[in-house]
């Protein structure tokens, strides 16, 4: 027999070298099941090597060496934990062989394998243990390594197909709602910009619950272990094993990338994994998005099967569900039947008929209701014939246009896409199946964006939000509503064609589409209309929405009330399902306000600038007594205020406007600083000086803090009244309201000249983690002369980073350049920054815009 040292030697060589060779192996071949199955198979051989030197020689009856998990499935991957059973006959041989178990994992250790470790006698596999459900479902997966055979047999073959039969019902539902629960922490979509391929939903761990289901729901009716290739339908086997081998793939090369169990495929990730076209045969054009894309398609599929079984399993709930069920058992009717809250078809041979096959999704669209496996496996039968002779044009768009008005539209569109059905209706949305914009800001697929953005409409009325309400009040004044539906379907196919301008695009598929469906001509001008403009109000939103000429210009464009609505519900919904952050309160709020104004604006103009003593209005009046009881005059303060002043603030806030700026004698910077629901909010009211913009911004970044939106406001007696509104990126504030004293005390330093601002940004850039962008942002500057009549308008998109918008005021206040309005917006990783500017009180001329362009770029770039 070999010494121990001997022993220890060669494994750890056999390790390392065959470690290598399987990674070489998966560099040159990139495939993941090979990689597993040969890191599975290498593991085996040194345990195998170590029983024979410290197991056998001691005990070759009564214990059996078992692999659980995906050892077990022989699925270990590169850098996996390493799960194994000692099952022992009795406690006797337990106690007996305690220090050779113990040295045999401490070899294994030495090696730095990641082992899990499990002991357990023959009668303690028998007993279900309710806090430790993680080992009943890794016995799923046991295989036999070494030691008494029979002893695995016994197990193997007689005590958990018994077991599992028994207490089936129980494991099923613990681990559904352990899937749920881990759904739900990724926000139940499998559509993530950086997502985990083993935890987040469509990925491994899905394939594996999914293979568990079927498992132990087989198990619970043959009382013994099925055959493999029986488990899943025979329609989404193939599917099913084709993602099983890409996810194992992308995970492979994942741990192989980042050195351990690393499993997040994060930006960088993703380009190196489409560079080096990881789990696809060929190397495909358009880089990591079309990978993504792949991506996407696979654990869609995953996703799918899972949640397919998940709602199969008739979960613990409440009186109330169940009552709830029960009444929804009710909507049966002659064609189909609801079983807790599925929909099944009383006649499954009547799939076949088109009318009735649609009119399931209508049906379960507007009671809320799923597709249960039997039903989809059905509708999966039929397709092929189906697509051989698919709906005709008109009878399309009358299947289509029956489910897009009901409430849970979205979740029947889904459903529909995930089986091939949304397509044979509208071919066109091929060209955005599982498309991805990979821009750090869009965080869904192009396909699912759409049905997120129908699903935002139809929830908006039951939202608790009082924003989202209105909306909802809104869309029921509409006419036809499936008219807006059906432009939110096809928004965005341009995004699948060639060419920098989806809009055009998506405008030219979308004639077609029509054209084929056969819409009444005024239909068609009204949806592609709503196509062509889907972008006007968000380019709106970039402008003083209270200048009379902008808010002209746009209702003159929207030619009738009822393409106003529609538009502003559009675009409510298409930002809203870009990602969770995307509609914030004030943007929410600013798309109302332009479809108020825009709605008001047909025979109405209002002054440029406030001159209290020509004329007065409600709210001057409303001022006015306020500032009385408060003995305050108003009239110098608002002579010459922008007429938007007004509609930005609230009387009670121009009172305290006011009396800050009578203070100034005082204490020359005036602040005001409160909390809001969603951010901060600095006012400022000081007299007007060179660089005052840019300094607070820069004191405001140096505190780390975002400005997310500004108004900056001027009286004709040079008062500045600057508001910015922040988000505090670490709690400074909001955890230490100490802290709020010397935040307002910095900024007045810095105004005051007091304290260094270059220096102050120093030490925040050394602070900041070393984040790189992982979207490149082309800086572009424009000017425009036309939408204002007394400012220029530029706007700035940069690279959004630490003191931009410092750094871009202060070449303003370099040019002589005087703030008007700031209107601050970033998506994702993109600045798109506003400013109406003069100079010495007129517009830019042309010479002054070139020196400006000239001198930000410099600026910009250099950053």
């Amino acid at each position: 027999m070999s010494t121990a040292a001997t022993v220890r030697t060669e494994l750890r060589e056999l390790y390392v070298t065959e470690s290598s060779r399987t990674q070489q192996e998966f560099v040159s071949c990139g495939s993941g099941l090979k990689a597993t199955a040969s890191r599975t198979e290498l593991v085996e051989r040194i345990l195998l090597r170590l029983w024979s030197e410290l197991i056998s020689p001691v005990q070759s009856k009564s214990l059996a060496l078992v692999a659980l998990g995906g050892f077990g499935r022989q699925a270990l991957f590169p850098h996996s934990d390493v799960d194994i059973l000692f099952l022992h006959a009795e406690h006797a041989t337990e106690d007996m062989l305690r220090d050779p178990i113990r040295a045999f994992c401490q070899e294994l250790w030495d090696l730095r394998m990641k082992l899990g470790a499990t002991t357990r006698t023959l009668s303690e596999c028998e007993q279900f243990d309710p806090q430790n459900v993680e080992f009943t479902i890794s016995l799923l997966d046991s295989r036999f390594l070494a030691g008494d055979h029979e002893l695995f047999s016994r197990l193997h073959d007689q005590i958990l197909p018994r077991f599992f039969s028994r207490e089936a019902n129980y494991i099923i539902q613990q681990l559904a709602e352990v899937t749920h629960s881990r759904h739900a922490k990724y926000g139940n979509t499998v559509f993530h910009l950086e997502p985990n391929v083993k935890e987040a939903p469509g990925g491994l761990r899905d394939f594996n619950v999914a293979s568990w289901f079927s498992l132990l729901a087989a198990m619970d009716k043959q009382r013994t272990w099925p055959a493999p290739e029986t488990l899943l339908p025979e329609s989404s086997r193939r599917s099913f094993r084709l993602a099983q081998a890409f996810l194992s793939s992308v995970r492979a090369f994942l741990h192989y990338r980042q050195g351990r169990d690393d499993n997040m495929l994060a930006w960088e990730s993703q380009d190196e994994a489409a560079a080096r076209s990881i789990g696809v045969e060929e190397t495909g054009e358009g880089g990591a998005a079309a990978w993504m894309r792949g991506y996407f398609r696979h654990a869609r599929a995953v996703h799918y099967e899972c949640l397919r079984l998940l709602e199969s399993v008739p979960a613990a709930r409440s009186s109330l569900y169940r009552h709830f069920q029960s009444f929804r058992s009710r909507f049966s009717n002659a064609d189909f039947s609801v079983v807790d809250g599925a929909v099944f078809l009383q006649q499954p041979s009547a799939v076949r008929n088109p009318d009735l096959l649609f009119r399931i999704f209508s049906f379960a669209a507007h009671h809320g209701l799923k597709l249960p496996l039997a039903t989809a496996s059905r509708i999966e039968q039929i397709l092929p014939a189906l697509a051989e002779s698919p709906p005709s044009g008109p009878q399309s768009w009358r299947y289509l246009e029956a489910i897009l008005i009901e409430p849970q539209a979205a979740e029947a569109l889904r459903s529909m896409h995930s089986l091939g059905l949304l397509t044979l209706l509208l071919p066109e949305l091929k060209l955005i199946d599982s498309l991805v914009v990979r821009d750090f800001y869009h965080r869904f697929t192009v396909d699912e964006h759409s049905f997120l953005a129908i699903e935002c409409l139809h929830r908006a009325g039951q939202s608790n939000s009082e924003w989202d309400q209105r909306y909802g009040r809104l869309l029921q004044e509409l006419e036809r509503p499936e008219l807006l539906y059906l432009a939110l379907l096809l928004h965005d196919v341009g995004k699948g064609m060639p060419g920098g301008n989806h809009v055009v695009g998506s405008l030219d598929v979308a004639q077609e589409c029509m054209e084929r469906l056969c819409l009444p001509a005024e239909d068609r001008e009204t949806v592609a209309f709503l196509i062509a403009t889907h972008l006007e109000i968000s380019s709106v939103l970039r402008r003083d929405i209270y200048d009379p000429t902008t808010l002209q210009l746009f209702a003159e464009k929207m030619g009738t009330p009822e393409r106003l609505k529609m538009l502003c519900l559009l675009t409510y919904a298409d930002i809203k399902a870009v990602n969770p952050e995307a509609l914030t309160p004030w943007k929410a709020e600013n798309v109302w306000q332009v479809y108020i104004a825009a709605a008001n604006c047909m025979s109405r103009s209002a002054d440029q600038r406030l001159h209290p003593t020509a004329a007065k209005d409600e709210a001057i009046t409303r001022i006015e007594t306020l500032a009385r009881r408060a003995g305050k005059e108003t009239e110098p303060f608002l002579e010459g205020l922008p007429k938007r002043y007004l509609r930005t603030y609230r009387p009670e806030e121009t009172v305290r406007h006011l009396e800050m700026a009578e203070a100034l004698d005082e204490a020359p910077v005036q602040l005001h600083l409160e909390r809001g629901r969603h951010w901060f909010e600095l006012t400022l009211v000081t007299r007007d000086r060179p660089f005052l913009f840019s300094n607070v911004a820069g004191a405001m970044a140096a505190w780390g803090m975002n400005i997310v939106k500004a108004d900056a406001f001027s009286n004709g007696g040079g008062v500045v009244v600057d508001t910015f509104f922040f988000t505090d990126r670490f709690r400074t504030l909001e955890l230490n309201v100490g802290e709020w004293d010397r935040f307002q005390a910095s900024i007045v330093d810095v105004l005051n000249g007091e304290a260094d601002l270059e220096r102050m940004l120093r030490d925040r850039m050394r602070s900041e983690p070393k984040n790189f962008a992982k979207v490149k942002v082309e800086t572009q500057i424009e000017f425009d002369n036309e939408c204002s009549t007394h400012s220029t308008l530029v706007q700035v998109i940069a690279q959004d980073r630490l003191g931009l918008l410092h750094r871009i005021c202060s070449r303003f206040s370099h040019q002589h350049c005087n703030i008007e309005i700031a209107l601050i917006d970033t998506e994702g990783q993109m600045a798109i920054d506003v400013f109406y500017l003069t100079a010495d009180g007129a517009k830019l001329s042309p010479a002054k815009q070139e020196e400006l362009r000239a001198d930000l770029f410099e600026e910009l770039e250099a950053g």
